[in-house]
């Protein structure tokens, strides 16, 4: 038996599949929803290719493995269609006519909410050049034309798996409540958690970095190698610290994407509400804000003008009256106490 068709825009010609693509009627909408949010149960693939003989075959290789197919046939089509939905991983031809999918794939990654969707190149260039052209575009990986169905097919998943991981643990830095956001090393904004989001919606419109951060962020990017690299910065009438966390590991973008926490500073009044929440004097308080600020105790000995040692024997107050037995937990009821 046939399988049920399960992509949207059915490729009749290069007309019609880039009308169909570009402006998705309310049903196919309803379709993406239903594949996006999970309710259907599949990945769900993009296919840009100007080839609609590619296209058929990719369209009809793909759903047979189980996976919803989105098509477009050129780069302007696939960033329209990616203003509607947000597939699992794309699919894209090196070389078409217009905006080819060196470009399209850059524009992608300059959008926060699309940077982390793994993108593979199809390409019939041998060239080790166009190998490296199409990973510096942000692409994952790369296959060659003709292409190798079974090839093919590992790899996407091997991507796909990648991608799940990659987005569980970013969902679970969202659920930290803490002031989180990556980068990649040209300082373009990869993505963040909600905390920082709303901060940077106050302070411009459009996506990507608000431009007081852009030179703060250079300015951390260039001390990456050093662990404890950190910088104040007034913007919008507050003080923010920038620290370097590191590069993420495990992800699709292969070390590229550089984590940094965002501290607001307000000492005073945070140092009050831990005070008082949790009965500490105020260097306890003092010492588990900046524990929560993930700075080590050699560096919170500088801040607060005391010796190391004193700054442990106020720690161990701080985890005996809360409970806790780790930095890392006592942290996080500050963070929550505070955010």
């Amino acid at each position: 038996m046939q399988p049920a068709s399960s992509h949207t825009c059915v490729p009749v010609s290069n007309a019609s599949i880039s009308r169909a693509c570009a402006r998705p009627s309310d049903e196919a909408s309803s379709k993406f929803s239903d594949a996006l949010t999970g309710q259907a149960g599949r990945d769900t693939v993009l296919v840009v290719d100007d080839n609609p003989e590619s296209l058929h075959f990719l369209i009809d290789t793909i759903e047979r493995a189980g996976m919803t197919v989105l098509i477009a046939t050129n780069g302007s089509n696939a960033l329209e269609l990616l203003e509607h939905v947000a597939p699992d991983l794309i699919l894209i031809d090196a070389i078409m006519p217009g905006l080819d999918g060196f470009d399209t794939t850059r524009a992608i990654k300059k959008q926060p909410r699309l940077a982390d969707i793994p993108v593979i190149f199809m390409t019939g260039l041998t060239e080790t050049e166009h190998a490296v052209r199409a990973l510096d575009a942000g692409g994952v990986d790369y296959v060659r034309k003709p292409i190798a169905i079974e090839e093919l097919l590992a790899r996407m998943r091997v991507h796909l798996s990648s991608a799940r991981v990659s987005q569980a643990g970013r969902s679970a830095l969202d659920a930290t409540g803490r002031h989180l956001f990556a980068v990649d090393r040209a300082g373009q904004l990869l993505w963040s958690t909600p905390q920082v989001e709303r901060l940077m919606s106050g302070m411009g419109e459009g996506e990507g970095l608000p431009a007081e951060f852009a030179a703060p962020v250079a300015r951390l990017l260039a001390q990456r190698d050093n662990p404890e690299a950190s910088l104040r910065f007034d913007a919008a009438g507050q003080t923010i610290e920038l620290v370097m966390v590191g590069p993420m590991r495990g992800d699709e973008t292969g070390g590229r994407e550089l984590l940094i926490r965002l501290n607001l500073i307000r000492e005073g009044a945070e140092v009050e509400r831990l005070r008082e929440r949790y009965g500490l004097t105020q260097r306890e308080a003092e010492v588990l804000l900046w524990i929560s600020y993930g700075k080590p105790n050699r560096v919170i000995s500088e801040i607060l003008g005391i010796s190391p040692r004193t700054v442990n024997k106020h720690l161990e107050q701080v985890f005996e009256k809360l409970g806790v037995e780790t930095r890392a937990a006592a942290a996080a009821f500050a963070v929550r106490t505070i955010a």
